[in-house]
């Protein structure tokens, strides 16, 4: 795929002299506006100058030249799965092993980074998966978006992400907390201390029922309050993140009074809910892609088990419309897709969904950016096209702010200075 003119054989390498990418538009994504005619020189993985015009490259110089595209800051995704995508009821395997979802999940990574995530929040797997993905990736051993994670999320008995559901009594032992699986404060401090000792850079809850899980209920609360402020105040001891899956406005409520940094999904949502999220500065991570997806799953028969199929019909067409209330009221968004319920590497259709949900163009692009570096706090680093910030870059043929739907297709992709091949 002959894409773009550059002066080196089309391979992944790590950049030893300066890097000159020639652009006839990037975003300025801390502006909100684009820059015409630039040329951006990188040295080693940071962007060291940007200059008016197309400047003269040297001969030991490595010119890239992206004229005809825009040029984006690499993309952050705060929802993700590697390791798992959902299976139709007719697909799903009998088992899945953890040492398959480790091979998955370096296929699903590539596959993100390719679509030109360069940054992903791994909220949740069966364990070390990520932590062990993440710590390849960081080494040069394999190939992936930087990866922040929680390791295995921490849920109550029979809750959204107790993995004994829908197990007979005599098929598992029962889950203890450092399986994930709590009831109380005292459990709260075991758990959170397994993730800090297995390195993970955050903790997931399931504050509330899901729609995928072997279970009725896809909003009850299913944390107590003290429950949920023994997490955030452990983790806080440690210097993670809490992030919480939720639908129902009870479970997000708590979560939000006691102090968590994002809800996620965020179904239900309610005024009061919001307004307290404003308040206190919590980020709304929404997913509509993957409740767009479970909504049309849930038209076909034996897609999902019978007791999780009006769960997807019902939270599924929910989310756009939360969303958009959000959006109105000035609630905090961090891009997020839940890749892995949908297919991994169709991350960019929540560009477009947060568009038709009404958002416009440059503040979608703004929200998997620099808003998302900003939430992570990583904004000193990453999220914008500046001189002294890391070069992760992503090219499209097209211009975004006039269709957002180009994002669909990435041509060129950076990270850390090192170009991605995309074939």
């Amino acid at each position: 795929m002959k894409l773009i003119y550059i002066l080196f054989l089309f391979t992944p390498f790590y950049l030893s002299t300066s890097t000159i990418i020639y652009s006839s538009a990037y975003i300025d994504v801390i502006n909100g506006k684009v820059i015409n005619n630039s040329s951006i020189v990188i040295e080693n993985n940071i962007i060291t100058s940007i200059n008016s015009g197309y400047i003269s490259a040297t001969k030991t110089d490595t010119l890239i030249d992206l004229r005809g595209k825009t040029l984006m800051p690499g993309f952050m995704d705060m929802h993700v799965h590697f390791g798992g995508e959902y299976q139709s009821k007719a697909k799903r395997p009998i088992k899945v092993e953890r040492e398959t979802e480790a091979i998955l999940a370096t296929a699903h990574a590539l596959t993100t980074l390719k679509a030109g995530f360069t940054t992903v929040r791994q909220v949740g797997d069966s364990g070390l998966v990520a932590i062990s993905l993440r710590d390849a990736i960081n080494l040069g051993h394999v190939k992936g978006p930087r990866i922040f994670t929680s390791g295995k999320s921490i849920a109550t008995t029979g809750g959204h992400a107790d993995p004994t559901n829908g197990k007979s009594s005599d098929e598992y032992e029962y889950p203890v907390a450092e399986d994930g699986v709590i009831n109380g404060p005292y459990d709260a401090y075991t758990a959170v201390r397994q993730r800090y000792k297995d390195g993970a850079d955050g903790i997931k809850l399931t504050v509330t029922g899901g729609v995928l899980s072997v279970a009725k209920s896809g909003d009850n609360p299913q944390f107590t309050f003290e429950e949920v402020d023994a997490v955030v105040k452990a983790a806080k001891d440690y210097g993670m993140w809490v992030a919480v899956h939720a639908h129902g406005a009870q479970g997000m409520k708590r979560a939000v009074l006691a102090g968590v940094d994002s809800v996620e999904h965020g179904t239900f949502m309610t005024d009061e809910v919001m307004d307290l999220m404003i308040e206190r500065g919590t980020y709304y991570v929404p997913t509509i892609s993957a409740g767009e997806f479970v909504a049309e799953k849930s038209k076909i028969d034996n897609y999902f088990p019978e007791i999780v199929r009006p769960k997807a019909a019902s939270v599924g067409p929910q989310i756009g419309a939360t969303f958009n209330k959000a959006y109105n009221k000035g609630v905090k968004i961090a891009f997020g897709t839940d890749a892995g319920v949908q297919p991994h590497g169709t991350n960019w259709m929540e560009f477009v969904f947060m568009v038709q949900y009404g958002m416009p163009n440059i503040e979608a692009i703004q929200s998997s950016t620099i808003e998302t570096a900003r939430f992570l706090d990583i904004d000193d680093k990453l999220g914008s096209i500046e001189v002294g910030k890391i070069a992760d870059l992503v090219a499209v043929n097209g211009n975004p702010l006039n269709d957002i739907k180009v994002m669909e297709f990435v041509e060129f992709v950076m990270k850390d200075g090192e170009v991605i091949s995309i074939d």
